[in-house]
């Protein structure tokens, strides 16, 4: 039996859906967070975490009222205390209903009617506020990942043997240090696939935990592969992931800081990212800011 947050992502994903080119709100899906929380021990009146769920559209087309066309990347970030995230496909059907619609005088005053409106629409959806930019196509990403290092370069692959591919915290391990130690650890080959249309996903992880315990980089890298054949969504598989890593640490004195930049699929790309009330990691405060980041793959 389809569990509530199956049934609403499935209004449109895996069918075919005619949109439109006209401004249409009713396209937009809202999921709910719990139902995928509770399996984890992870409940919205007490989170473990702080975070936001940054999305990137880089295809937002309008038009002015006079017919002219603009094309912009559109940022929209809302945060994790949400009871409901946007349905990715959903989204897209919504962005595309403004195509051929017509906002503002000129280019820069429809820009800020489409942007008022979005603001409007979903956060009337998600019952939260959500924040709207519209970022400039010469905007520099944040090179805030550039100190993290690849946590292959800690394991010795030649004696790296992988079978389990459904998501199994068994596989982390840890060692105990004297004094507490930063680490930042990237992994450029995530994948998961989407629980409703099974598609593939793929983003690169970055970790950052400062604790007198030592979480094993091959337990590490075996943990994260465990995910190439679970299904969730991309907010759900950094909530799962960030909580196996909490569960590991001292609740009280260890930072802790979890973000996955995944690959855009039909111009939109996702980025969740959830960070310990007490973590000084600068990075947190960087991703809150009107800039765009992505996958370190195309980051140039």
């Amino acid at each position: 039996m389809q569990n509530k947050t199956d049934v609403a992502a499935s209004k449109f994903l895996g069918k075919k859906v005619d949109g439109s080119f006209f401004y249409n709100p009713s396209f937009l899906v809202a999921v709910p967070r719990e139902d995928n929380r509770m399996q984890y021990g992870i409940y919205n009146d007490n989170l473990p975490f702080n975070g936001f769920d940054v999305w990137h559209a880089y295809e937002f087309s309008s038009m002015t009222k006079k017919g002219l066309p603009y094309t912009a990347l559109l940022k929209l970030k809302y945060s994790c205390n949400s009871e409901f995230i946007v349905e990715s496909k959903s989204l897209k059907l919504y962005f595309n209903s403004f195509n051929m619609s017509r906002f503002g005088e000129n280019i820069q005053d429809g820009l800020n009617v489409c942007a008022n409106i979005i603001k409007k629409d979903l956060t009337n959806l998600l019952k939260t506020d959500v924040e709207i930019a519209f970022l400039k196509n010469n905007t520099q990403r944040e090179l805030i990942f550039d100190n993290f290092e690849n946590i292959l370069d800690y394991v010795d692959e030649s004696k790296l043997n992988i079978d389990v591919f459904k998501e199994t915290p068994e596989l982390l391990e840890t060692g105990q240090l004297n004094l507490p130690k930063e680490y930042y650890l990237f992994f450029d080959s995530l994948r998961s696939n989407c629980r409703v249309t099974h598609q593939p996903d793929f983003g690169d992880i970055f970790i950052y935990y400062k604790s007198d315990k030592h979480i094993k980089e091959e337990s590490l890298v075996k943990y994260l592969c465990s995910f190439r054949q679970e299904y969730h969504f991309h907010e759900e598989c950094c909530e799962m992931i960030y909580k196996r890593l909490y569960d590991l640490l001292d609740k009280n004195t260890d930072e802790l800081f979890v973000c996955i930049l995944y690959t855009r699929r039909g111009g939109i790309d996702i980025c969740p990212v959830r960070w310990s009330t007490n973590c000084t990691f600068s990075g947190a405060v960087c991703l809150l800011n009107n800039t765009k980041y992505a996958r370190r793959s195309i980051k140039q």
